[in-house]
């Protein structure tokens, strides 16, 4: 592990206010990160994402998403949150990548416009907007991640169908073990959260908290769904039905 420690660093700010309204956010203090994988749960809204793209900036990372050599301009990609924490490392690197799903397009179209010779050679030899979106996330994984360094990922299960999930993991496996790598992962996929031995921290109204990964809501509703299908679907489908 690399980053050990996240920390609220400046008081001058109002609670009622993006990002500090959010509920997980307002309550923040500081988390000591324990395993090479941690990984951030919660709804949309909750915090997540907001506290992985603070940690990309204080990186140096392109909060658009990319490394520090990556520079190129995304209106919708300015963390609210970076300048209010602190990061403490031991050692302190400055390798890695921070993955934003939902700007992986405008990453892609960004490496197409670089000008130099070999600009594919980090994600499988071709451009990655030539590749599906599942294969392109699984080229940046496979060929872009290196040992000795540190990846923040917003939602890498986006663009993977379930087998891939499971590939992902088998990759994650190795650069967290062998390879010494530390992963930060915000997600809504149960497969992911299945790691073995990683923090799982849960983002909800009360705040943050850290949970087993059969306490998580992903991990509930879809055993329950897998097994009760039928009647989850008839319940489910029922209360649209009283509600038209």
């Amino acid at each position: 592990m690399f980053l050990k420690t996240i920390r609220l660093k400046d008081k001058s700010f109002t609670k009622d206010t993006y990002p500090f309204s959010i509920p997980a956010i307002k309550t923040f203090k500081s988390l000591d990160l324990k395993r090479n994988v941690t990984f951030f749960v919660g709804e949309n809204g909750s915090g997540k994402s907001t506290l992985l793209e603070a940690i990309a900036y204080q990186c140096e990372f392109n909060t658009a998403g990319g490394s520090r050599q990556n520079i190129y301009d995304l209106y919708s990609s300015q963390s609210d949150l970076g300048d209010y924490i602190q990061l403490s490392w031991m050692p302190k690197i400055t390798n890695g990548f921070f993955l934003r799903a939902e700007s992986f397009y405008d990453f892609a179209t960004h490496i197409d416009q670089l000008d130099h010779p070999g600009k594919y050679d980090a994600y499988g030899g071709k451009s990655l907007l030539q590749q599906s979106h599942g294969e392109s996330f699984l080229s940046l994984f496979l060929h872009r991640f290196k040992g000795e360094a540190i990846y923040l990922l917003d939602e890498p299960e986006a663009a993977l169908s379930p087998q891939r999930q499971l590939t992902f993991l088998r990759i994650m496996h190795e650069l967290a073990e062998q390879e010494g790598c530390q992963f930060i992962i915000a997600t809504h996929s149960p497969i992911l959260l299945g790691y073995p031995d990683a923090t799982i921290l849960q983002f909800n109204e009360m705040g943050m908290e850290e949970v087993a990964y059969e306490q998580t809501e992903h991990y509930q509703i879809t055993k329950y769904f897998l097994q009760h299908r039928e009647k989850m679907l008839k319940e489910l489908l029922a209360e649209d039905e009283d509600i038209s």
